[in-house]
């Protein structure tokens, strides 16, 4: 057996567990599609405190990222990605005292764990992916675990659907009793303690796995990287905003089309997401055929942004009384009457899936013993997760009327544009001078 061939059976292993874990990350954030229109139903809330419900989820990793980095080379890769995934099943406990009073703090305190355990999985997961082969193949291998995260996002809000709204459909524009009330909120309870259960046991499998241990940057090349000096990379310091605004804008794309739809009367509004997550997988699958044999990261990365602008400017400026699209669309959506306006947001997904595996193997390049907090810096930039749908609530008002939540995603225009700078020039820049 070749050296060669040892290595990619060695390798082999340890991307399958890294892989189971990339759906779990998808389908435990996905989730938020479907639970923010639902909240925002059984608790009445605005645009604006329906939003605070992904702020508190994205919002953890600001604070979290760089503590989960100091925490990984202390504890190592393995047992950070088991300590994130008891914490994530702590959260997922959290949701049943949150159900049973219905208070929305508690909710939102659910919601800030789960950020938080997703921060320092994050954090230990996505450095193997860049890391285990050839750095100018990362895009693809990231495309790979992309297709996992965001197939996971087309499969949880029909299992939550399935699970949770089945029997509520029927609500959509209604005022509810408080039985009703009580009723949709105790659904809650059960698939999350079995979500809970279950990634805690994962959790614990992985912590006694052969996941081989990433050599740390000590063992690298001496002294720790610094945070000074790992910014004074332009390359990952522009990569850093630009993660931002692009989990901003995928964000916008994929948690707050249900309540869009939600708004304009769609009773499947729940599903929604999964069409953007489905635009996703698509655009994942379209990385790994052409990136790199066709085309570069960079060059699929200006293509991602000039796409999201086209785009945004569809769902600004379209008609909600149009269907045309979802009639060409038939034999994919069937009779789902959709307006156009919707189905751009999902196409959105199709213009986000290479935007994170582009950027973030270009920010990481060259920075050798400071890769891990290079990958922490840019892990901070799903914070941007937190502000995107924050913007957009405040652009729509507080209406909550179907136009004035279209007229919101104009706060995309400026995210892809700047995805589209670093594509052109941020991401090449070696130096500030």
């Amino acid at each position: 057996m070749s050296l060669t061939q040892e290595k990619k059976q060695s390798n082999a292993v340890p991307m399958v567990i890294v892989a189971g874990l990339f759906f779990i990350l998808g389908f435990a954030t996905w989730l938020n599609g479907s639970l923010m229109p639902y909240l925002q139903q059984i608790l009445q809330l605005t645009p604006f405190q329906a939003s605070l419900i992904l702020f508190s989820f994205y919002i953890a990793v600001t604070f979290t990222a760089l503590p989960s980095a100091a925490i990984i080379r202390k504890v190592g890769y393995k047992n950070g990605m088991a300590l994130g995934m008891g914490t994530m099943m702590l959260a997922g406990l959290l949701f049943i005292p949150a159900a049973k009073t219905q208070i929305f703090p508690l909710f939102l305190l659910a919601q800030l764990v789960m950020g938080t355990g997703q921060t320092l999985l994050q954090t230990a997961v996505n450095p193997y992916v860049v890391r285990i082969g050839p750095e100018e193949s990362a895009a693809a291998r990231i495309s790979i675990m992309g297709i996992l995260n965001k197939g996971a996002g087309v499969v949880a809000p029909i299992v939550f659907t399935a699970l949770i709204l089945s029997g509520f459909s029927d609500t959509v524009g209604t005022e509810l009793s408080q039985v009703q009330i009580d009723a949709m909120a105790d659904k809650l309870i059960l698939p999350y303690l079995g979500m809970a259960l279950f990634i805690g046991i994962l959790g614990f499998a992985v912590k006694k796995s052969p996941l081989p241990e990433l050599a740390s940057e000590a063992e690298e090349g001496g002294n720790r990287g610094h945070l000074k000096e790992a910014l004074a990379h332009p390359n990952l310091a522009l990569g850093v905003v630009a993660l931002f605004l692009y989990v901003a804008v995928e964000v916008i794309a994929g948690d707050t089309i249900g309540a869009f739809a939600l708004a304009l009367g769609v009773e499947n509004y729940s599903v929604m997401t999964s069409y953007t997550m489905g635009c996703m997988v698509l655009g994942y699958i379209l990385g790994i055929l052409l990136i790199p044999r066709f085309i570069s990261q960079q060059t699929a990365l200006m293509v991602s942004a000039v796409l999201g602008l086209t785009l945004t400017l569809g769902v600004v400026f379209g008609d909600n009384t149009s269907f045309a699209i979802a009639n060409s669309l038939s034999f994919i959506l069937g009779d789902a009457p959709l307006p156009d306006t919707l189905i751009l947001i999902a196409f959105l997904g199709l213009a986000n899936a290479i935007v994170w595996p582009a950027v973030f193997p270009l920010a990481l390049s060259g920075m050798g013993k400071l890769t891990s907090v290079g990958s922490a810096l840019l892990v901070m930039g799903i914070s941007g997760g937190a502000f995107g749908p924050l913007f957009w609530s405040i652009a729509s008002g507080t209406s909550g009327q179907a136009i004035d939540l279209q007229g919101g995603y104009i706060v995309m225009l400026p995210c892809y544009a700047f995805i589209l700078f670093y594509a052109v020039k941020g991401c090449k820049m070696k130096s500030w001078k």
